[in-house]
């Protein structure tokens, strides 16, 4: 089995426990950005999704660091925003989760700022 196959069915089974975390804490809007073919872009995709409260900003964010090392074995290399939860970042190399409150995803845009990539819009479950 060639390693880009393994590397890819990580890097799938990873993008799937980050959508279903964020959906297990009621998180909405999630859409995915690939930027892998992106000049400049800093990851190869995004995931965006938004949160109705700081609370619930840092729960989704919280869900996803967990049940991600828990059922893949990946930690983040980094994160932050849980000072104010307006806006928290996961960065796992490859993929960045955006956590959002409504205004603060509205002000930001990423999905304009990169609006280049392609774009993955997830159904809510609600």
């Amino acid at each position: 089995m060639p390693p880009n196959f393994y590397i890819k069915n990580i890097y799938i089974r990873m993008i799937k426990e980050i959508i279903e975390a964020i959906q297990d804490k009621k998180g909405f809007a999630i859409t995915i950005l690939d930027l892998a073919k992106v000049d400049g872009a800093p990851t190869g995709k995004f995931v965006i999704c938004t949160g109705k409260s700081t609370t619930q900003v840092s729960s989704i964010a919280d869900s996803v660091r967990e049940e991600v090392q828990k059922k893949t074995g990946e930690k983040p290399i980094n994160y932050d925003g849980y000072r104010n939860s307006q806006w928290i970042v996961i960065d796992y190399g490859d993929t960045m989760v955006h956590i959002f409150l409504p205004e603060t995803r509205e002000f930001y845009r990423l999905e304009e700022l990169w609006s280049d990539a392609e774009t993955t819009l997830i159904p809510d479950l609600d």
